[in-house]
């Protein structure tokens, strides 16, 4: 899919691009010819190196370091971005927080960070590049959510609250800008195959494969996968907006 669909001339914001999904994310717009802004809060060598692979595909490349739960760390990216590109045609909201706490246990803090990271980013992220995309006609906003918003677990309701959210935020973007050409849709990543936190994931491989035998591709998603999905979104259809698209390789179907 990336070598068919073209994205020359736009300009992709991929938040939380230095590894894992939105690094996948972001190289994918590259080598469909986007030009992307990528951004983190802290790593900037990781920003850096995927950069300069982005570089390699010959495109170019900026790096912002920004607290995306920060809204004026948003609007100055976002500003940096339009100075420098002229403009933000695609922004991916691709950052979250997963902690496992027991309801009576979350704190009115531990809430507030969640809502903070996972749902309130994605509309400071929003509210930033939609007067230019309004502008120009032009958009597509997408929500990286998780599995967790839509099959409910337990000791996660701040994380549950979060990324049902996000399906909501984008369905009333849709509703509110699609008469300027601007889609927002959401993906909802199920077991991917990414590098995680064994402290918060334990053995989490080892439980994986054995998941993994009971869904009907036999395997886990990877960086690609999501890659290709927001690829899909972006260049691949104009007439998908307020959809909610499950990657998860069939793991839950219904």
């Amino acid at each position: 899919m990336a070598v068919s669909l073209s994205l020359e001339g736009r300009t992709a914001l991929v938040t939380g691009s230095g590894r894992n999904l939105g690094r996948g994310i972001a190289l994918g717009f590259a080598r469909a010819g986007a030009n992307v802004v990528l951004n983190g809060r802290s790593d900037m060598d990781a920003l850096r190196s995927v950069a300069e692979e982005a570089e390699a595909l010959g495109v170019q490349a900026m790096c912002v370091q920004a607290d995306v739960t920060q809204p004026d760390q948003v609007q100055a990216m976002v500003d940096e971005a339009l100075q420098r590109f002229g403009s933000v045609d695609i922004a991916v909201s691709n950052v979250g927080l997963r902690p496992r706490q027991a309801f009576l246990d979350i704190s009115v803090e531990d809430w507030r960070r969640v809502i903070e990271t996972s749902l309130s980013s994605a509309f400071y992220l929003a509210r930033a590049v939609l007067p230019s995309m309004r502008d120009r006609r032009w958009g597509r906003i997408i929500h990286m959510s998780g599995r967790d918003g839509f099959f409910t677990y337990a000791n996660r309701a701040h994380n549950v609250t979060a990324k049902a959210g996000l399906h909501a935020l984008a369905k009333a973007i849709a509703v509110e800008f699609g008469e300027y050409n601007i889609t927002a849709n959401t993906i909802a990543p199920g077991k991917m195959d990414t590098i995680r936190d064994e402290t918060h994931y334990p053995n989490y491989r080892e439980l994986w494969a054995e998941a993994v035998k009971t869904m009907p591709l036999r395997r886990l998603g990877t960086a690609e996968d999501a890659a290709d999905c927001c690829l899909f979104l972006a260049a691949g259809t104009s007439y998908v907006t307020g959809q909610l698209i499950h990657l998860n390789g069939g793991e839950s179907l219904y």
